[in-house]
């Protein structure tokens, strides 16, 4: 299944409703009204910072915190005071938490044992869940013969093994060293999906969310600021913090001066652009922020076109890109990046920019 960030269908069933969910800690609010929902079978993110509310969210979802308001729901089923043995979730926690003296197999059957199911239905279960993320081979090893990425599959077999109707991830990857975590993205989205099962995916890694995701909710100060496809967020960021957290961007301030056939006509610093990305709430007059991504701004291109002139400040070669930081009038600065960089001039050579209107974000906030 692709994560292009296709609408989720109206009509797909909510697997989670969270209705006004609020935590405080004291005088501190760390989840603020928040609502969602999530559906069946969807792969969902809540993405932010550290301190954001994500973990806090998740763990109220879980039951392990209580929350100060709001509502939660699991289908259509208040699970908002039920205990969180009571509310069929698995979760996978950062340090796995796998019992040592136990093997692979043991642990993965842990929950099942605490919940008297046979031994021989038991047995399938577990064989089955460690099928599913391909550890079957290694059942009779103990956790400390095992590489972090094989701990991490053992951990998600465990919570996939009581069959729960929601799984809850929290940054599950955060203890692999870089190359792991890269290869382990697809490997966490093939099981996910193929066991068909809602999952909620805490991380504060944008690669992570935008390579893995349905959809993702983007958080701020115990707030969720936007919710959508990976795509979506990316090229259509509604706030100065989501363009800015989701990735490297140019930002400019600018003048909305009207429309001219769809386009959003703004006044730059340096000079006139035309943006097809605008809310359709921006009047004439109105004092705005635009975000170009760095792979958005080209240099050359057509001259009737979103054309900016500007000098060269410096150019970092990078092997396939090259990281330009161009110069231009208004005392601004913006980044562009060249695939398959060809020999520049040196700092203080003149280079016309281009950016399509599309690419010309205008946020709201």
């Amino acid at each position: 299944m692709s994560n292009d960030g296709a609408a989720i269908p109206p009509s797909s069933a909510r697997a989670i409703q969270l209705q006004g969910l609020t935590k405080r800690f004291g005088e501190t609010t760390a989840v603020d009204a928040v609502d969602l929902e999530i559906t069946d079978n969807e792969l969902f993110f809540l993405l932010g910072p550290s301190g954001c509310g994500k973990t806090t969210l998740l763990r109220m979802i879980a039951g392990f915190i209580e929350p100060t308001g709001g509502r939660i729901l699991l289908g259509d089923r208040d699970v908002t005071a039920v205990p969180p043995n009571k509310r069929n979730t698995g979760m996978v926690f950062q340090s796995y938490a796998l019992w040592p003296h136990m093997t692979v197999a043991d642990n993965v059957g842990y929950g099942l044992k605490i919940r008297k199911i046979a031994a021989d239905e038991r047995a399938r279960r577990v064989t089955a869940a460690l099928e599913t993320v391909q550890m079957e081979a290694l059942a009779g090893r103990k956790p400390n013969q095992l590489s972090g990425g094989q701990q991490q599959r053992v951990a998600l077999a465990r919570a996939l093994v009581v069959e729960p109707s929601v799984l809850l991830l929290d940054e599950p990857l955060s203890n692999l060293d870089a190359k792991l975590r890269l290869s382990m993205r697809a490997e966490i989205r093939r099981i996910c999906k193929g066991a068909g099962i809602t999952t909620v995916y805490v991380t504060h890694d944008q690669k992570e969310a935008l390579s893995m995701a349905d959809r993702v909710a983007v958080l701020d100060r115990g707030q969720v600021v936007q919710v959508g496809g990976p795509r979506e967020l990316y090229e259509r960021p509604s706030t100065r913090f989501v363009a800015d957290f989701l990735g490297e961007t140019n930002f400019l301030p600018a003048v909305v001066k009207g429309r001219d056939n769809g386009a959003v006509v703004l006044q730059t610093p340096a000079g006139i652009l035309r943006s097809t990305s605008a809310p359709p709430e921006v009047e004439g007059g109105r004092a705005v922020l635009c975000s170009l991504r760095p792979e958005a701004v080209r240099i050359g291109g057509p001259a009737d076109g979103n054309r900016l002139a500007g000098s060269m400040v410096s150019s970092s070669y990078l092997g396939e890109v090259a990281q330009h930081v161009v110069a231009l009038p208004g005392d601004l600065e913006v980044v562009t990046l060249e695939l398959n960089p060809r020999p520049f001039g040196p700092p203080g050579s003149e280079i016309a920019l281009t950016v399509d209107p599309d690419q010309v974000v205008v946020l709201a906030e």
